[in-house]
């Protein structure tokens, strides 16, 4: 199993993050994904994947940090990029939800991380609150120059997935399928299989049975068994399409089998 998006340099894991890393590994999960929602955990993440060989690094700045870009971290992120670990740009996107920067401001600053993803050749890894048309728009005007992107924690409808997938997009789900009723599990049900990553988005958003918890990287299987119980198919045909996936995704070339 592969685990596309966590944050296991955040607060919640510092007492238990090898506890976590390890626990992941005891049930199969061989590939973790950490995200940079800013300079310090771009860093971070940078150094867990220097520590760990399942782990790789994204390195980015998130829309709520969007006011405190500067070309400090710009020049900073520039570097980062560069480390063999790094497999993509993100989580950068637009978050109208909680306002914590100035509209304006988010949506320069996706810009700038999109013009740097297109320099690097790397994919991007979105992220959109109460914002999903204002960011499909934008990433429209680099779709055909980016290497790929990623909607993380897929927040939209089904005819929003397929208009994701014609820019050349995948999608990723996590623990919110697993809740009762969830908007996202039809979607997660109709979608192409073939553009699906999993994830957990640990430490936030535990699927069932742990909902309310801390979520950790291990929990991806409960996500794994409720898409293949959605759709009608064996969690290990799950595994291997979601598997190949993220591999294909994040070119992670040397794991890739077809």
């Amino acid at each position: 199993m592969i685990d596309s998006h966590c944050h296991l340099d955040f607060d919640e894991f510092k007492d238990r993050r090898d506890e976590a890393i390890s626990e992941a590994l005891s049930v199969g999960v061989h590939i973790i994904v950490n995200i940079g929602t800013d300079l310090e955990t771009s860093r971070n993440s940078v150094q867990l994947a220097d520590v760990h060989d399942c782990i790789y690094a994204t390195v980015g700045v998130h829309p709520h940090d969007a006011r405190k870009y500067n070309k400090e971290t710009e020049a900073e992120l520039v570097q980062l990029s560069d480390h063999r670990k790094v497999v993509a740009i993100g989580e950068i996107g637009l978050d109208y939800y909680r306002d914590l920067s100035p509209r304006n401001i988010q949506q320069r600053v996706f810009h700038k991380q999109l013009e740097l993803a297109v320099e690097k050749k790397l994919p991007v890894v979105i992220h959109t609150r109460e914002a999903f048309r204002e960011t499909v728009e934008i990433v429209r005007e680099y779709s055909h120059r980016l290497t790929g992107g990623l909607f993380h924690c897929f927040p939209g409808t089904v005819s929003d997935a397929y208009d994701v997938i014609d820019l050349g997009f995948e999608i990723s789900f996590g623990g919110v399928i697993t809740f009762p009723k969830a908007k996202m599990a039809r979607v997660a049900s109709e979608v192409p299989l073939k553009h699906i990553l999993l994830e957990t988005d640990s430490p936030y958003l535990a699927p069932v049975p742990f909902r309310g918890k801390s979520n950790q990287p291990a929990y991806v299987r409960f996500v794994r068994d409720k898409l293949a119980e959605l759709r009608g198919i064996t969690a290990e045909e799950v595994e291997t399409i979601t598997d190949r996936n993220s591999r294909k995704f994040f070119r992670l070339v040397d794991m890739f089998e077809g």
